[in-house]
């Protein structure tokens, strides 16, 4: 499905997947907005990409704290819809329910303003991730605010999916936002979100973005280029895969530190 800035993708899915499981990668599935997107149609989304991918080796489920191991969906712009709504696919008396039956998962809504926070618990989501890559954006996005978003969804069983980024730049989209714009300091902002939502001990942390260059927050390799409309950000003086480095050591600290807090 694509939203409203992209075209439609459903046709790529299938050399993703097969490109992740060469890699040994699993595959997460992010829902965006679209037109007509309600709690009905978001369980026809769900039985049909379970149906379709489900069997696939990349396909990514989280294994839960009840030893449950299901598919993993984050939920953009979840607000949208109101609690009322999501509870008839998210909560078990709900009137197209999906829990307890073959295409139940665990449900990531966006969290943006605090009071988002008991609308997601009363939805019924499975827990919450910040999304923007911009400390200070939002409420969610702020890393100041970690600690107690944490302290709410342990409090609420939920998970708490804190979002990091590289940094942030997307005034050729949107002009007007230069006040969100986050420098990269060669890295040092990306290891700064990483140590902040490690703090928090998280189950799971998210990467906002691997290739959103639009909004520039990509940490895939990134050589220096230039055309007539724009200047592309580059990694100098780092290496081309600067990002990429810094995602894995962190990745192998994040191991270490969860293997310490589960002893």
């Amino acid at each position: 499905v694509a939203d409203d800035h992209g075209e439609p993708t459903e046709d790529l899915v299938p050399a993703v997947m097969d490109a992740a499981q060469r890699h040994s990668i699993k595959v997460a599935f992010h829902i965006q907005p679209y037109k007509g997107r309600t709690d009905q149609s978001m369980h026809d989304n769900i039985k049909y990409i379970i149906d379709k991918y489900g069997n696939h080796g990349a396909f990514y489920r989280f294994r839960t704290t009840t030893g449950q191991v299901l598919p993993l969906f984050y939920v953009y712009d979840s607000y949208l819809t109101p609690p009322e709504s999501w509870t008839e696919l998210l909560t078990a008396k709900g009137s197209h329910s999906i829990r307890g039956t073959p295409y139940d998962g665990v449900f990531v809504a966006l969290v943006v303003e605090e009071r988002h926070k008991p609308d997601i618990l009363a939805s019924g989501f499975d827990g919450m991730y910040t999304y923007f890559a911009s400390n200070g954006f939002s409420f969610g996005s702020s890393h100041q605010n970690w600690k107690a978003i944490k302290e709410f969804c342990d409090a609420n069983n939920l998970l708490f999916i804190p979002s990091v980024g590289p940094g942030y730049v997307d005034t050729a989209v949107r002009p007007w936002n230069n006040h969100n714009t986050r420098n990269r300091v060669n890295g040092r902002y990306y290891e700064t979100s990483l140590q902040a939502a490690l703090s928090v001990r998280p189950e799971i942390v998210t990467i906002t973005s691997f290739n959103q260059w639009h909004e520039g927050t990509q940490i895939e390799r990134a050589v220096p280029k230039k055309t007539m409309a724009r200047l592309y950000l580059d990694y100098l003086p780092n290496q081309a895969d600067h990002y990429l480095q810094l995602t894995r050591q962190w990745a192998e600290t994040f191991n270490k530190e969860k293997d310490k807090w589960l002893m």
